[in-house]
């Protein structure tokens, strides 16, 4: 789709692509939504942020400069319609090579809204070279309007699947345990859910105490754009940007927290609203 027809593309008509919709309110009770109630709450929005994962930019026989200009073009034009707080790249930003990652950086530049970004197994880089690329280090939390944001490091530069530092994590879930909403970003799934995730019980114990953990975001697996629970809590995937597998298209995820505390999420693919959600 050209530019300008994208550019054309308003909330209401992606709202009208919508197929069906589900809620699972504040409340957590499941409902059902039609377009039109997705469209009606547009004005009770106070926190919208796009996540997008898995770029594998630089991985061989991919056109990975056209996907992630691509996406990030996409994203900025999303944006320009619909304003976006923030937006969190969940891992796998580059394909093994540590040269690729200020390279990398240097396509993300391009957002043009804050964005922030998190270590995946592909990332294969020590911490002081994550921090010398990002000036941030691998593990750390951010707080908009009033919300808390923490990116988990949940790999090595060997690119070990590992679980989050749960003392550092335990930390910062105290720190904010008296804000509203807490979003969490880690790039490997936490449970065999899927084909690629890691088991760690320990894991859900910790989060299980913290009823203000809105929803909990994976990478990692590129077929997967859907959502898994854990008693209130979602842990939603978001398809992939890059990579040569995955889902038939290349998309990232919407989330947008209403008034009343009920998140509605749903993929872009990369112009068109699908697969709503909400929470």
């Amino acid at each position: 789709m050209p530019d300008q027809k994208i550019n054309q593309v308003s909330r209401r008509s992606f709202i009208r692509n919508i197929s069906f919709a589900t809620a699972f309110l504040a409340s957590g009770s499941l409902q059902k939504l039609t377009a039109a109630e997705v469209e009606n709450w547009k004005d009770k929005v106070v926190l919208r942020f796009a996540v997008a994962s898995d770029a594998h930019y630089g991985q061989p026989n991919t056109a990975f400069d056209e996907m992630i200009e691509k996406v990030t073009g996409q994203i900025n034009l999303f944006h320009k319609e619909n304003p976006l707080d923030f937006c969190v790249i969940n891992g796998d930003l580059i394909h093994n090579e540590k040269p690729l990652l200020p390279k990398v950086k240097g396509k993300l530049d391009a957002l043009t809204m804050p964005w922030h970004v998190t270590r995946g197994n592909h990332d294969m880089v020590t911490e002081d070279e994550w921090k010398a690329v990002w000036n941030r280090p691998l593990n750390y939390d951010a707080v908009v309007k009033k919300h808390a944001l923490i990116m988990g490091d949940t790999s090595n530069e060997k690119g070990t699947y590992l679980s989050p530092d749960l003392v550092w994590l335990k930390a910062k879930l105290d720190e904010h345990k008296k804000r509203k909403h807490v979003f969490l970003f880690l790039h490997i799934p936490q449970a065999k859910w899927t084909a690629n995730g890691i088991d760690t019980p320990a894991f859900f114990e910790l989060i299980r105490q913290y009823p203000n953990i809105k929803a909990v975001f994976h990478g990692h697996e590129h077929d997967q754009d859907g959502v898994k629970m854990d008693g209130k809590i979602p842990f939603l995937f978001d398809s992939h940007i890059g990579g040569n597998w995955g889902t038939a298209y290349k998309g990232f995820r919407v989330v947008e927290l209403m008034d009343n505390g009920t998140m509605v999420t749903y993929m872009m693919n990369p112009v068109e609203k699908m697969a709503a959600l909400t929470y």
